[in-house]
């Protein structure tokens, strides 16, 4: 990887690849800078993936060695599930990100999108032996669809792969221990909303813990109907689809080269 080179560098993919699979490329590129302008990024380490519309083996990550806030369209490295390069591009790809995201990109065929982070606070939590806790209005969305991964070291090794997708099955969040955070979802919206979702659930907890008083739960009955709550308060449209618009505009106001 040439690392003089930088994503306002590279020229512009829009015409080379269909409109559906650009506009694919915007979302993603616009999620790794919401992660950075949310400061859920860990320099140019952690992973947000997004399938190529009409393929199940292919899909689009970060070019390793460039900053979240620096990521864009074009930028984007397109690569298949043995995570060789499609694209001519020069940057590398992140192993331990081909490792988790092929794995679950390989079997969830209904996961467009799979984001990772390593927070302080989803960290934090994922050391915690009882994980997530019922704390918080916020926290019952999650425990409806929450799921636990052991750690076994940095995600290199192929043979942890059907581990890992057993253990998420067909959640929606999973807590990798002693690790991090990981969403996933239809769109890259979805999945963004998920995470924002699980990082807020984990700070609430961290702060709520860090008072010292006794804590209070949420009954396990409210838990079991979290999804036919949302789906009424979002009026079925989904977390995604009501804030997306939204954040593209704020980051639009900010810095609209993420569309390059």
């Amino acid at each position: 990887m040439n690392s003089d080179v930088s994503g306002s560098q590279i020229s512009s993919r829009r015409g080379s690849v269909s409109e559906a699979e650009w506009q694919v490329r915007v979302d993603l590129a616009a999620a790794y800078r919401l992660v950075a302008s949310f400061r859920w990024d860990d320099l140019v380490f952690t992973h947000i993936t997004a399938r190529v519309p009409g393929t199940e083996d292919q899909f689009l990550i970060n070019p390793y060695g460039l900053l979240f806030d620096e990521i864009t369209a074009s930028s984007l490295v397109k690569i298949d599930l043995q995570g060789r390069k499609i694209d001519d591009t020069p940057f590398d790809i992140n192993p331990a990100g081909f490792t988790i995201h092929s794995a679950i990109h390989a079997v969830r065929h209904d996961a467009g999108c799979v984001l990772h982070t390593h927070t302080l606070n989803g960290i934090a939590v994922s050391a915690q032996k009882e994980g997530v806790l019922p704390l918080s209005q916020q926290s019952i969305f999650v425990l409806s669809s929450l799921a636990y991964h052991d750690y076994e070291g940095v995600a290199l090794r192929d043979d942890e792969k059907p581990r890992l997708v057993r253990d998420l099955g067909d959640k929606t969040f999973l807590m990798l221990r002693n690790h991090g955070l990981l969403t996933v979802g239809k769109t890259v919206a979805d999945a963004f909303l998920s995470m924002y979702l699980f990082e807020t659930v984990c700070a609430i907890q961290v702060r709520a813990q860090a008072g010292g008083g006794e804590l209070v739960r949420v009954d396990p009955a409210i838990i079991a109907s979290a999804g036919a709550q949302a789906r009424q308060v979002t009026r079925g449209q989904g977390a995604g689809s009501l804030n997306w618009p939204g954040l593209l505009r704020r980051l639009d106001r900010i810095d609209p080269g993420y569309r390059d």
